[in-house]
């Protein structure tokens, strides 16, 4: 009977050792990403037959991996749908995108991004762009990249390196 219950629990403790570790190596991969400092968010309103109205937001985010200088351009959104007396209608959708390295080669890097603002007559093919910095934490190395909509369904974007006079 001893036995059974001693077998029992060393089961129990190299089970519950194997969560700690997998918990404790999935945490350092965690701390290769962050989450850019520039969130923002573009509402807009409009009005549609029968005295409806929708208001649409959305947001943009950055995930980057502060490792390999890969990242992820993230987006949320939100439509309601209201007439005089009530919502009729909620809409919401995320997700998140890969884009390519910004450097070649694995480093210590840090990152930022700003989007630009939502469709106006500032914006001449649509939605906009956003723009990416990232800098070698180990370095003076900067990076600045733009990324523009071309109207086409496909993104033009130019990175370059940084002079330092």
């Amino acid at each position: 009977m001893r036995a059974g219950w001693w077998q029992a629990w060393a089961k129990g403790a190299a089970l519950s050792g194997a969560v700690i570790l997998a918990a404790f190596g999935s945490a350092a991969r965690a701390d290769d990403f962050k989450l850019s400092n520039n969130q923002r968010i573009a509402c807009s309103r409009g009005l549609s037959p029968g005295k409806l109205t929708t208001a649409t937001c959305r947001s943009y985010a950055y995930l980057f991996n502060v490792k390999t200088s890969e990242y992820f351009r993230c987006a949320v959104s939100l439509a309601m749908t209201r007439d005089n007396k009530e919502v009729i209608n909620i809409q919401a959708d995320g997700s998140c995108s890969k884009r390519p390295r910004i450097f070649d080669t694995d480093g210590a890097y840090e990152f930022d991004a700003a989007e630009t603002e939502p469709p106006n007559t500032n914006s001449f093919f649509g939605p906009g762009g956003y723009a990416v910095w990232a800098s070698d934490s180990a370095s003076r190395k900067v990076r600045g990249c733009i990324i523009i909509a071309s109207g086409f369904g496909s993104d033009v974007s130019k990175c370059l390196d940084m002079t330092f006079d």
